[in-house]
This record gives C-alpha cells, structure tokens and sequence, in this order.
C-alpha cells in the first residue's frame, strides 16, 4: 500500500503534470525553445567519446531511479526526518563532477544524494545511510542531510543554509596552504546566496585568491518562496562583480553546458588559484521535501521544465546522434533498476549501529563511555 502512495507522489510531479495542459502553455514556443538546446547540446558532443556520453546519460538515470526509490521508502516509514530529492537537477550534480579528479573536494547542502552518487558513494551505502544502518556512509548516524566519505573527498552535506560555503573557503586555503592542486566545488541554493556568509566567503576568496568553485543549484526556489520575491538582483552570477570574481550563468538542464563551465572553472582554480562563482540554472519536478506538495507552483511551469527534463533532453540526443539506440537506453534503464533494488536490499537487511556509536565521531579525542 505504501509503495502505491509513494508511486502516486512521484507521478504527481513526474507524470501528471503533462496531462490536459492549460491552454496558456505555448507548445509550438517550448518545442522551438527544446529543439534550440538541443542543437547547442549536440555541438557540444565534439570530443567525447561514446563511452564517456553514455557513463554521463547513466549516471543521471542512476540518480533518478535512485531518489525515485527514495520516495517509496519514505513513504513506507523505512526512512525517517527530513528527505530532500534531487529529481530534475541530475544534470547539475553529473556534469560539474565529471570535470573533476577523485582527489578534489566537495560539499555541499541537505539535498545531496545525487551529489553523492556523482563523487562515487555507492547506491548501498547511500541508500544504508537513508536508512540509519551502521553499513552507511556516515555509520547511519547523518541520515538524508548529513552524509561524509573522507576517501572519496565528499565533506558532508550540511543543513544549517550557507553554513558550508564559509567550511568550503576554508578547505580551499588548506589546499592552497599545504601547495597542492586540489580544488573544492562548494554547491548551495539560490536561498544561501542571501546570507552574510555567502558574501564574506566571496570576499575572501577573491582576496587570497582561493582554488573554490562556487556552484548555485538555482532551482529558483527556496522552500516555497520563488526567488524573483526573495531576492532584489535574482541574475546570481552578477554578485560575483562586486569582488571582481569570475562568474558564469549555465543552462543546469543541459549535461554538457553545465560540465564545460565547470571545466573551466576549475582550469582557472587549479593554474591560478582563482575562484568562481557559477549559477547553474535548474529546476526540481518535486516539492522542496517529502513533506512538501508544491502547491505554490502550477502545472503549466512543471510542464514547461519537465520539456527540458535533463535526461529526456539528453537521451534524445544521443539517439539523434546515433550513440546509442533504444535497444541500448532500455539496457541501461535495466541494469541501472536492479542497482537500485540491490541498494534497497542491502539496506533493509543491514544492521542498526551498536549503542557505543552515540560516543564516536563526537569529538576529536574519543569519548569513553561511563569516565568522569
């Protein structure tokens, strides 16, 4: 019965939302506007590889079945607290890290399982952790908002909003202190930008010069408020003017767009030690949370983002191009689908964390229980 609820949530926003479109949606306009980044997307194809498009196209889809499977165990009670899903901003998470080493950092806010994912966290130990089992991430002690994987430089997610953009600034200085290459993507709404720590981190970082890349999932809703009502300048990557930062806007439903800004952003970091400040415009097809309907949205603009659904775009074009065929795109669907069922397995069946764990990862010198 749960899983019919969740089932019905998802299709809600996913779904739904296309059907008897209000006459005030124009089709012929959104088709124009689609086949336009379409074409754009395919210039971009040039010098990647067939391999490459398609891990891209793969790991998108693993994070939608991925957040969509979320969803059910959410609503079977399996997943407790807040739950932030990622759906429709796949492309923002893929593309900025695929223009990444493994030895660069990355934080970022509560709504990070695709972020996750992206970095190299498992479906298992992601899904352990949604769970609270001691086989998560974070010992199954951070939950949705609060995942870490040292090895894989993935520093947390962080709930308090903009709390990780100043932690991110600081990762930036100890790299460019300690003389190495690295460099740290630090990802946060369009609602963190309006914080004081928001404007203090830009400072600094332009003024020692910091390798810090910082990215703006603008999905042009804080909660329930629309930005162009929270925000007197709401083009983002115009504040970066005011320290003399580079600064970029970037289409976030476009895989490729998204992975060249990237790309260059870090090229700059890495040989200059410079920042950026990038706003990947985006979109989530969900509510802010689990908890949240969405009603302060209409079909009509649902509708009009899911035409630019990042994975229906880029499939499309891969089929166009001939990369793949649809024979191949079911294959991936299939394999990336028993994935998922595997991480939820593995999760159900893995153990609670032993009561000794509330003494651990407190504090730097360990607690011992029971010493006054």
């Amino acid at each position: 019965m749960c899983l019919f609820v969740a089932s019905l949530i998802i299709r809600r926003f996913m779904s739904k939302q296309t059907i008897d479109a209000p006459p005030d949606l124009d089709s012929k306009q959104l088709k124009q506007e689609t086949n336009e980044v379409k074409q754009r997307q395919k210039d971009r194809l040039r010098g990647l590889g067939r391999d490459q498009l398609i891990e891209l196209y793969r790991q998108m889809l693993l994070i939608r079945r991925f957040e969509e499977k979320s969803a059910e165990a959410y609503v079977a009670g399996k997943i407790g607290g807040f739950c932030h899903l990622y759906i429709g901003q796949e492309a923002v998470a893929v593309g900025s890290i695929s223009a990444i080493r493994k030895d660069d950092i990355l934080l970022t806010s509560y709504r990070e399982h695709g972020l996750a994912l992206a970095k190299g966290i498992t479906p298992r130990s992601l899904m352990a952790e949604l769970f609270g089992k001691a086989t998560g991430c974070s010992k199954g002690k951070g939950g949705s908002m609060h995942m870490f994987q040292k090895d894989l430089g993935f520093y947390g997610g962080h709930a308090i909003v903009g709390g990780q953009i100043p932690l991110a600034s600081g990762t930036a200085f100890a790299t460019k202190y300690r003389g190495t290459d690295q460099v740290t993507l630090c990802y946060f709404g369009e609602a963190a930008v309006n914080q004081g720590a928001f404007h203090e981190s830009l400072n600094m970082a332009q003024l020692w010069k910091l390798p810090c890349i910082y990215i703006c999932e603008n999905n042009q809703y804080g909660m329930g408020t629309s930005l162009q009502r929270a925000m007197s300048l709401s083009d983002i990557w115009k504040k970066a003017c005011a320290y003399e930062m580079a600064s970029e806007f970037v289409d976030g439903m476009d895989v490729l767009a998204v992975r060249e800004a990237t790309a260059r952003a870090v090229e700059r970091a890495r040989k200059d030690y410079l920042p950026t400040l990038l706003e990947i415009r985006t979109y989530r097809f969900m509510g802010h949370s689990m908890s949240d309907p969405g009603n302060y949205r209409t079909r009509a603009e649902i509708e009009k983002y899911q035409e630019r659904d990042p994975i229906k775009l880029f499939s499309a074009t891969l089929l166009e191009e001939k990369i793949v065929d649809n024979k191949t795109l079911e294959e991936i669907d299939r394999k990336v689908r028993e994935e998922v069922e595997d991480s939820l397995r593995f999760a159900d069946e893995s153990p609670l964390p032993d009561p000794e764990e509330l003494y651990t990862d407190v504090y730097a010198d360990p607690i011992e229980p029971g010493r006054k």
